[in-house]
């Protein structure tokens, strides 16, 4: 495959791109075109690498309704639905939900998720099943799980000896929920316990972190310390971190550095953190995601994760990683030009570094995995929620669709195609 005159993220345009063998074998501009090669002409669109979603429930997603809907939309009520819902599952209902997912993702572009999945059920259905749509969705998306004790790793009895067969069994990274846990105390040492575990294991950690409006809330801290301390440098990642947000300013002056000392990653999630944070305020209500622009200054690697699609905690939602981008954009404010293209970047690079994902880009020898969206710059893209006319894997196309247009025919105006384009100054 030959890809023509594509715009790049880097703001590069009329630049070729040509694929031999699932990996890209050269990038830059009027390529000759070996003989047999499919030629795709980009017409200036954005030819971007595939969105990854770094934070994300599949067990749970598309169980919307079941049993009962979500009524005060937070997180605890989320919690304890999903307690209702566990017992009633079945591994046939989750694989089939799953899969439907997958199909949504791979559709937007989006090739790419970490999942963590609940080991608090004995039976570790859930686990079972997501190892099983893993091997199914491996030509077409990586999918990394994450080991998640979701009712607290000590506070649930059977809960640590459960994520270990869950390690066992092959799932990827060690979960944790320190502030669910029964006492300050009892999630302090959870942290401390499961960084052990992945240490010991030589794998990466995970962990839903402070995921509150209490400025107490500073497990982050803790996780920091213990990445320090074992050396995890660069393997550890907090979730929400929604607790930061309500932090005192000087106490957060010296909680970032240590994150950043300790290599630390942040996954915010926009969507359900300003649906499901500040539920407890009146007025001003706290917007709840957690300080990115500051993070991302301080050298952190910070991506945007979906987290839920249609499930207790969120009703909403499609796998579009440009909506969760946008919602991210607006409400860390970052509407700058620089700003606008960190948030791309949160759903694209920087989760696929926190996955640790090999041969990811638009390099020569990375593998051949892109998608090509309707829109000349990531700003756009985002602006738009872009149509993605072209979604690849390792060469091969998995989803195409024609560009979208719609004509206008105005009285006393000539007819027009493209009205999305911004008027020139």
């Amino acid at each position: 495959m030959l890809i023509r005159h594509a715009t790049l993220p880097d703001g590069r345009t009329d630049i070729d791109l040509l694929v031999q063998d699932g990996r890209i074998a050269a990038v830059g501009p009027q390529l000759p075109a070996p003989e047999g090669v499919e030629v795709v002409d980009a017409q200036g669109f954005l030819l971007s690498p595939p969105f990854v979603d770094a934070h994300f429930h599949m067990d749970a997603t598309l169980s919307y309704g079941l049993p009962r809907v979500n009524r005060s939309g937070t997180l605890l009520e989320g919690i304890a639905l999903w307690g209702e819902l566990k017992p009633l599952l079945t591994q046939e209902a989750l694989v089939e939900r799953a899969l439907a997912y997958c199909d949504w993702a791979v559709a937007k572009g989006l090739l790419a998720i970490r999942s963590h999945v609940d080991v608090c059920d004995d039976r570790l259905l859930a686990v079972e099943a997501l190892l099983h749509v893993k091997e199914r969705v491996k030509p077409y998306l990586d999918l990394q799980l994450v080991a998640f004790p979701q009712d607290g790793v000590l506070r649930s009895p059977t809960a640590l000896a459960n994520l270990e067969r869950a390690l066992d069994m092959g799932v990827d990274v060690v979960g944790g929920i320190p502030h669910f846990e029964r006492t300050m105390a009892d999630g302090a040492e959870s942290v401390r316990l499961l960084c052990e575990i992945a240490a010991a294991r030589g794998l990466r950690v995970d962990m839903h972190c402070d995921e509150t409006d209490d400025p107490m809330s500073r497990y982050v801290e803790t996780l920091a310390f213990h990445a320090q301390r074992l050396k995890l440098h660069g393997r550890v990642n907090g979730s929400h971190l929604t607790s930061m947000h309500s932090m005192d300013n000087y106490y957060v002056s010296k909680l970032i550095p240590l994150m950043a000392e300790a290599g630390l990653s942040a996954v915010a999630n926009p969507l359900i953190n300003i649906t499901i944070q500040g539920r407890h305020d009146t007025y001003p209500k706290r917007r709840g995601m957690t300080r990115v622009p500051e993070l991302m200054a301080a050298g952190l690697t910070v991506a945007f994760g979906h987290d839920c699609v249609m499930d207790p905690w969120y009703s909403l939602g499609s796998g579009d990683m440009l909506e969760v981008a946008s919602m991210g954009l607006h409400v860390a404010q970052m509407t700058s030009q620089d700003g606008m293209k960190a948030c791309f970047d949160a759903v694209t690079v920087n989760p696929a570094r926190i996955l640790g994902l090999a041969g990811y880009g638009l390099e020569v020898g990375c593998r051949a995995d892109f998608v090509l969206l309707q829109a000349r710059s990531p700003v756009e893209a985002l602006r738009l929620r872009a149509h993605r006319l072209l979604v690849v894997r390792g060469g091969q196309v998995l989803a195409r669709s024609e560009p979208l247009h719609t004509e206008l025919r105005l009285p006393g105006r000539s007819p027009r195609l493209d009205f999305t384009r911004p008027i020139s100054r």
